[in-house]
């Protein structure tokens, strides 16, 4: 069976999901278990037992909720999760967005940690922002900017450097975090993803892959670490649950 596009937890009423995990965990060595289908206490503390003594595919340990999620689903059956339709392909604007912006990796401010020196200035002008600003929305606007333009077209996202208002007024399709987490393959190459840090605060990129739960981003403003403020364009690999706004998909407009 395929991951059904949900988290699957205590109280899960298919009662064919539930005995597929269970009978998975007793083959791991997690049992024993009757295989009946309730997602009941004894299921849940095999659940959290097999995350305590697993890692996902970048050898990060799985969360112990005792919640069959996208990642858990991946390691206990040991199949990819959250990969998107093969069949898909970005619009024209969005795979050429995606292609400026891994242009732009190891651009760095200069001097570093002002948020300033010529491309990052280029990235906040053309999104109507100050030298000095935060810049990662600033980026992603600019990607999307010249891609239009190189294909004749308008750009429809909203001219702004704040990721929250690029949130709130965007025109392109959002998946919501809670969405993403639950089926990952609704996150698509070419997304734009949002994190809200509260206070209307946020960061910003783009998405370059999919798949285990994880993405695999280009981001301005940041660093490996996957700092809001860091010093530069760089590829990060994130947890799609650490998403904390969502998902733009601008393949569905049209320029």
């Amino acid at each position: 069976m395929d991951y059904p596009g949900r988290i699957i937890k205590k109280g899960e009423k298919d009662l064919e999901v539930v005995k597929l995990i269970q009978q998975q965990l007793v083959v791991k060595g997690f049992g024993p278990l009757d295989i009946d289908g309730d997602f009941g206490t004894y299921t849940e503390t095999a659940v959290k037992d097999f995350q305590a003594l697993s890692c996902d595919a970048n050898g990060i340990p799985l969360l112990i909720d005792g919640k069959v999620g996208a990642i858990t689903w991946s390691v206990l059956f040991s199949v990819p999760v959250g990969v998107p339709d093969p069949a898909y392909q970005p619009s024209a604007v969005v795979a050429k967005a995606l292609e400026i912006a891994k242009s732009q990796i190891g651009v760095l401010e200069d001097p570093p940690g002002s948020n300033r020196g010529p491309q990052v200035e280029a990235y906040l002008k053309r999104a109507g922002c100050s030298p000095g600003d935060p810049w990662c929305a600033s980026f992603v606007y600019w990607c999307f900017d010249e891609a239009a333009q190189a294909l004749h077209l308008q750009n429809l996202l909203p001219r702004t450097g704040s990721c929250m208002t690029h949130w709130s007024d965007t025109k392109g399709r959002k998946t919501t975090a809670r969405q993403a987490t639950n089926n990952p393959s609704l996150v698509k190459p070419g997304d734009v993803f949002i994190i809200n840090h509260g206070n209307w605060k946020g960061h910003t990129g783009m998405v370059t892959a999919v798949g285990d739960g994880y993405i695999t981003t280009v981001e301005g403003n940041t660093n490996i670490s996957g700092s809001r403020e860091g010093l530069g364009v760089a590829v990060l690999k994130r947890k799609i649950n650490s998403i904390s706004a969502g998902f733009i998909d601008y393949s569905t407009l049209n320029g």
